[in-house]
C-alpha cells in the first residue's frame, strides 16, 4: 500500500509539472529600443573568475533592415565559439536564422548547429571521435523563438513583469523550450566615481511535456542564465552567467576593454 501511495505521489507530480509548463504562454517581443551597428569587447571566465577566452560582439544593420549580430570567442586552448543571428525589428523582433559553432577541448561535444527560423528546419552537426552525425528535423517554430537574441530582448522586455519566449534546444534531438525571463533585484556597478544601476534578470528554462518531469531527475535539468543589463533610457549589457548552449559549463561574459599591442608599441 505504502509502495502505491509513493507511486501515485510521483504520478501526480509529474501532471502538475506538465500542466505548469503547458500554461506557459510565450509572445513576440515589441521593439522599444532601434538596435543598430554594435561593437562591443568580451571576455568569458569561470565562475571563480579565470580568463578563458576574449572575443567581441558586432551587429550591422543590412539596406534591407535585416539585422546580422556575431558573438565570437577565441579561447586560450584553442578553442572557438560563434553565434550568428540575423533578425527583423519592423514592431516586434523575429527571427530569421541562427548559427553556433563550437569547437576545441573547451567543449564537451564539437558542434554546428542551424535553425532557420523561416522554415521550421534544424540542422545539427556533430562530431566525437572522428564520426560526424547530422541531423535534420522540421519543426513548427512559434514566432517568438529568441535563439541568439536574449541580450536584444532582455532590452525590451517589461522590467516589472516576467517575459516567456520560445527557444530551439538545437542537439540531436532538437525540441523547443521555454524560456522564462523573470526580473529580480537590481544592484550598483561602478565606472570610476561614476554609479548606475543595473537590472539583473534569470532566465529559467522550462521544458514542456513528460519531459519537464524527466529531466530534473537525470541531471538534465539546464541551469539558471543570468544577465545583468545597465537600467537606464540605454539599457545597455553589463554581465552574463550560464552556459553557452547546451551542455556546457557555467560560464561569465564581462565587458573588456582593448588594450594596445606592446610590440607594436615597442616598433613606434
Amino acid at each position: 500500500m505504502h509502495i502505491f501511495r509513493s507511486k501515485l505521489s510521483f504520478l501526480i507530480a509529474i501532471w502538475i509539472v506538465i500542466i505548469q509548463a503547458s500554461g506557459l504562454t510565450a509572445e513576440q517581443i515589441p521593439v522599444r529600443h532601434i538596435e543598430g551597428v554594435t561593437l562591443g569587447f568580451l571576455v568569458l571566465r569561470t565562475p571563480d573568475g579565470e580568463a578563458l577566452a576574449y572575443g567581441d560582439w558586432k551587429q550591422v544593420v543590412k539596406p534591407d533592415g535585416l539585422v546580422v549580430g556575431d558573438l565570437q570567442f577565441q579561447f586560450k586552448d584553442g578553442s572557438f565559439y560563434e553565434e550568428i543571428t540575423k533578425f527583423t525589428q519592423r514592431g516586434k523582433f523575429r527571427l530569421v536564422s541562427d548559427q553556433v559553432e563550437q569547437k576545441g577541448p573547451s567543449f564537451k561535444e564539437q558542434s554546428e548547429s542551424w535553425i532557420d527560423a523561416e522554415t521550421g528546419m534544424i540542422t545539427v552537426r556533430t562530431g566525437e571521435k572522428g564520426k560526424e552525425k547530422t541531423t535534420a528535423k522540421h519543426l513548427d517554430l512559434p514566432d517568438d523563438v529568441s535563439n541568439g537574441l536574449l541580450f536584444v530582448l532582455l532590452k525590451n522586455v517589461d522590467f516589472s513583469a516576467e517575459t516567456t519566449v520560445s527557444f530551439v534546444a538545437a542537439s540531436t534531438n532538437p525540441r523547443v523550450v521555454k524560456w522564462n525571463i523573470v526580473p529580480a533585484p537590481e544592484k550598483t556597478i561602478k565606472v570610476g566615481r561614476m554609479t548606475q544601476k543595473a537590472q539583473h534578470y534569470i532566465v529559467k528554462t522550462r521544458i514542456q511535456g513528460l519531459a519537464s518531469a524527466i529531466a530534473p531527475l537525470i541531471g538534465k535539468q539546464p541551469p539558471d542564465i543570468h544577465v545583468w543589463l545597465v537600467k537606464s533610457e540605454a539599457p545597455t549589457f553589463v554581465e552574463f552567467e550560464g552556459p553557452l548552449s547546451q551542455d556546457n559549463p557555467v560560464w561569465r561574459i564581462e565587458l573588456t576593454a582593448p588594450e594596445p599591442d606592446s610590440r607594436k608599441s615597442k616598433m613606434e
